[in-house]
């Protein structure tokens, strides 16, 4: 199982949000590429990045920003927030990003999904935001009318090979992931899955890696220090 610690960009900044709202933000670093270089000395070898104010409003306003930490870091970095258009992942794809992450653009534009995927391949990802059974869009502001079953079957036939699945619920709370439903949808699907949200002790890990599941996120267990992020790496390898 991979793991990829997690950098959510506002303003330059890495932050934090709780269960996804804005108004209930944590900074927790003004150099988020200072956190990058601390995941590579634990031994991480993957980055996800998220543009909140991207997710939020659309475009690439933290450009700069995630360029910097692909660049200092020079790990495997992927990437989220706002993109909506061809013009958007090639930007990243062609600056060095390893891998971009459709979130609102999967169910509110499939044909543009259907290019990316065509054009790119494994290098597009798509992310499953779940809020109580159905996909949430515009940085988990709005829910949509598809339910995760139905998301996860049209990217499966679609040619998605990789879903970063987040159960808002448990996002930012420290309260452990949703393993059941992790559980369910790998043994439904025949595609990567990344555990996001609320994976919050050296438990949920293993019991994450225990599943077989492709990868999981650490974003506020590693700023509390609720993780330690070498032994975590050190656990899955």
């Amino acid at each position: 199982m991979i793991l990829f610690p997690a950098i959510d960009v506002v303003g330059g900044k890495a932050v934090r949000l709780y269960k996804g709202d804005y108004d209930q933000m944590t900074v927790y670093s003004d150099h988020p590429e200072a956190i990058a270089l601390d995941f590579k000395d634990c031994g991480a070898n993957h980055i996800h990045i998220v543009d909140l104010e991207g997710a939020r409003d659309g475009g690439t306003p933290n450009l700069d920003t995630v360029l910097a930490i692909k660049q200092q870091s020079n790990l495997f970095c992927e990437v989220g927030g706002g993109i909506r258009s061809m013009e958007v992942v090639d930007r990243y794809l062609s600056a060095g990003i390893d891998r971009v992450i459709l979130g609102t653009a999967a169910i509110k534009d499939e044909k543009f999904l259907g290019e990316a995927v065509k054009k790119y391949g494994d290098k597009i990802a798509v992310g499953a935001d779940i809020k109580d059974g159905f996909i949430a869009v515009k940085g988990w502001l709005e829910r949509s009318t598809v339910t995760a079953d139905e998301f996860f079957e049209k990217m499966q036939n679609l040619g998605v090979g990789t879903i970063i699945c987040t159960d808002i619920s448990k996002d930012g709370a420290m309260q452990g992931t949703n393993l059941h439903l992790y559980r369910t949808l790998s043994r439904r699907y025949n595609v990567d899955i990344t555990a996001s949200g609320g994976v919050s002790s050296m438990d949920d890990i293993l019991a994450l890696k225990e599943m077989d599941l492709y990868a999981a996120i650490i974003g506020k267990a590693y700023y509390t220090g609720a993780i330690n992020l070498r032994e975590a790496v050190q656990a899955v390898q």
